[in-house]
């Protein structure tokens, strides 16, 4: 009995999808990994307009790019490495425009708001809201180079390896990059709930 295509591994969805060049298994992939992907970029770049253009970028680079992917790796591993490099690139081009800004207080640029499959009550639900607000003003703040570990580590779930990939740094580079970076996103909070 054949499985289903929503019931494959994300490494047989890639595999079908280019082998066969199967639309709906790369439509499952990409239905997969937005909301994790942007709820990722998004707090590495703090912008929502530019997280969605990031993520949209790099479901356009998956499907122009999707022979480079190598079954060795996991498809995870490679999809976040995409972005990765994309929000990278981005948050070097906002630093030689010189606008980089690590609080964005505008109206039009309020918290993302990815669906939660999970029941909270109001008052729960409202806590939650400011207390993500409240993590997501102070990880910007925290140096783009701590961030991006520290997002894929503590808030995506990857392991020291993946991140490793993702990154392109050792394991041992990537381990430091975390402790310091959760280090300096304590201290603002502390700062943050004492004030």
């Amino acid at each position: 009995m054949k499985k289903e295509l929503k019931d494959l591994t994300d490494e047989e969805l890639i595999e079908e999808f280019q082998k066969n060049n199967t639309i709906e298994a790369y439509e499952i992939l990409v239905k997969r990994f937005k909301d994790p992907l942007m709820n990722y970029v998004y707090r590495f770049v703090g912008n929502k307009d530019v997280s969605s253009d990031i993520v949209q970028d790099t479901m356009i680079k998956f499907y122009l790019n999707k022979d480079s992917y190598k079954s060795f790796a996991k498809f995870s591993t490679w999809i976040y490495t995409i972005a990765g490099n994309l929000a990278r690139n981005e948050l070097k081009r906002r630093k030689r425009r010189k606008i980089f800004s690590l609080n964005n207080n505008n109206d039009d640029d309020q918290t993302i708001q990815i669906e939660d499959k999970s029941f909270l009550s109001p008052d729960r639900a409202t806590d939650s809201a400011i207390s993500a607000e409240i993590i997501q003003k102070a990880l910007q703040k925290v140096k783009p180079v701590y961030r991006e570990v520290v997002v894929l580590r503590d808030i995506q779930g990857l392991s020291y390896e993946e991140i490793a990939e993702v990154t392109g740094l050792s394991i041992g580079t990537v381990k430091s990059r975390i402790n310091r970076g959760r280090k300096q996103l304590q201290k603002l909070l502390k700062d943050i709930y004492k004030g």
